[in-house]
């Protein structure tokens, strides 16, 4: 019964990496509990590691796949790009904001991805999310789907911009984490590889205005502008 208990707590006690990952997370647990207390004594300490194994053993984290590796310098130049794109997108905002005349029209837009692992969607959500002007309302996690507001779409320049960025980020994401010769899906993975159909220089290269039409043709009629005809720019 004691073994079975402490196997909730450290699965694999020859696993040396997940050992000290759920240490970190005791330590982790033990120092907020310290920090809510607002004293450093032997008591509170103790009581914060009895508390952070009580979590661990009743509230266990699921697992997180890693089925790729990390290389630096492409995470280096995400960091870069993810700067610029948010010091660009704030100036746009702010002139959004400032210029003369009615708001912008404003939609949500489907982006297809190509991010593999669950933790690596994740990061680019949050990242997207970060960017001023965008934000991840929901994901398709089965079909690799985000549905993004935007807050310009007024121009065919503006809508493909986004899905310009998009795909920039999405290809620097599987740069760093996800390359191909080197992902190996975990038994935990689960997810087929079905949405995997549509490569990224088919989905850049595809006309990123049609792909909003119907959604930029129902705000032209919400704000009593005529639908725009189809071949027209």
């Amino acid at each position: 019964m004691a073994k079975r208990l402490v196997h909730r707590i450290l699965p694999d006690l020859t696993d040396g990496r997940a050992v000290l990952a759920k240490l970190a997370q005791l330590v982790w647990l033990d120092a907020v509990w310290v920090m809510l207390w607002g004293r450093i004594t032997p008591g509170n300490i103790l009581a914060g590691l009895l508390v952070g194994a009580a979590i661990l053993l009743l509230l266990p984290l699921p697992p997180v796949p890693v089925e790729g590796r990390v290389h630096i310098f492409s995470l280096i130049k995400l960091g870069l790009v993810f700067i610029a794109e948010m010091l660009k997108s704030s100036v746009q905002v702010a002139w959004l904001a400032l210029r003369p005349g009615g708001p912008p029209m404003s939609a949500v837009l489907r982006a297809k991805v190509e991010v593999k692992s669950d933790l690596v969607l994740t990061l680019l959500v949050d990242m997207m999310n970060l960017i001023p002007g965008t934000m991840v309302l929901d994901i398709d996690t089965k079909r690799r789907l985000l549905y993004v507001h935007v807050v310009d779409v007024s121009s065919e320049k503006a809508v493909r911009q986004f899905y310009r960025s998009t795909a920039r980020l999405e290809r620097l994401f599987i740069s760093a984490f996800e390359r191909d010769n080197e992902w190996h899906a975990s038994p935990l993975h689960g997810v087929d590889d079905d949405y995997h159909d549509l490569s990224l220089n088919e989905r850049t290269n595809r006309d990123a205005r049609a792909m909003a039409q119907p959604e930029i043709d129902y705000r032209r009629e919400q704000r009593g502008e005529s639908p725009q005809q189809e071949g027209q720019s």
